[in-house]
């Protein structure tokens, strides 16, 4: 878990992390992330005078932030946990925001990171598995259920591997950090090797690696032109794991794309800002986010 206490311009004041636990069960690990709010909010108090004025709080999985609900984690086993009110209580009675943590830290490097000034921009980080953030002049789009941006599960190669989703050939299941690292220790033999190993041994120019290598981006390329050629972004951002391979992935990534491309207009292809300190920064927008609309209202 990362935690932060954020100012009204997005400036990081503190950070501070702990072991999510999520051996413990479910019930463990939300109180663990009330405690950490708690300890959060008397960390700004003792040190910067007050404590916090709002709280923001992102989470993986599916997520009812109209409701203040995290209705299901599959990695953290819980449902329709009601975090907002549950922080709002322990945090006595501060306005409580709830997002997805992609979304959210979509929203922080659309506004303070690579996509500031962007009106439009995808945020695509490649980790685990891929998911996608869509910003629209400032604000993430959730779509009608809570479901918009889930690229990873765009099918890119129909006769694929099979996906947890249930379908076959989703493009996380070819060009996620995760899938690289399986591409990668088969073709090397080595069962410890990881998508980092694969990169490394790119630059060195090792034909096997280069296949793996290629063979993602040629993927990624795909499910990234079908999403511009849906969103049309003016700046699309990649970040997770994958992306710290640095010129590595985007310099083939921008030609693959652009190959593909034919009426759309190219984005701007452009590594993540913000590192894995988006998430604290996006939720600290969002509880900023909720007390500027309070006093619109």
């Amino acid at each position: 878990m990362k935690a932060a206490l954020v100012g009204a311009d997005g400036t990081l004041l503190h950070e501070a992390r702990r072991a999510t636990g999520r051996e413990r069960g479910a019930d463990a690990v939300v109180e663990t992330i009330l405690g950490f709010a708690e300890d959060l909010y008397a960390h700004g108090e003792e040190h910067l005078g007050e404590g916090a004025v709002a709280a923001g709080v992102a989470v993986p999985g599916i997520v009812d932030a109209e409701r203040g609900i995290a209705v299901y984690a599959a990695n953290l086993g819980w449902r329709d946990v009601p975090l907002r009110k549950l922080l709002g209580e322990r945090l006595g009675g501060i306005p409580v925001a709830l997002g997805h943590d992609v979304r959210t830290g979509g929203l922080a490097e659309g506004r303070i990171g690579a996509g500031r000034g962007a009106d439009r921009f995808l945020f695509v980080p490649l980790g685990t598995g891929i998911a996608g953030a869509i910003g629209i002049a400032g604000t993430i789009e959730a779509g009608a259920h809570g479901y918009a941006g889930e690229i990873g599960h765009i099918v890119v190669r129909p006769d694929g591997p099979d996906c947890g989703c249930g379908q076959r050939g989703c493009l996380e299941t070819l060009a996620s950090a995760a899938a690289v690292s399986r591409a990668w220790a088969a073709a090397s033999g080595d069962p410890d090797a990881d998508a980092a190993d694969c990169a490394q041994a790119v630059t060195t120019g090792d034909p096997a690696a280069l296949r793996v290598w290629q063979d993602a981006v040629d993927a990624l390329a795909a499910g990234l032109v079908t999403a511009l050629t849906l969103l049309d972004p003016r700046t699309l951002i990649i970040g997770g794991g994958l992306a710290e391979a640095g010129e590595t992935l985007f310099t083939p990534l921008r030609a693959a794309v652009e190959e593909r491309v034919t009426f759309q207009k190219l984005p701007h292809i452009v590594p993540a800002a913000l590192g894995d300190t988006a998430g604290c920064l996006g939720a600290g927008l969002l509880a900023w986010d909720l007390l500027s609309t309070e006093v619109t209202a």
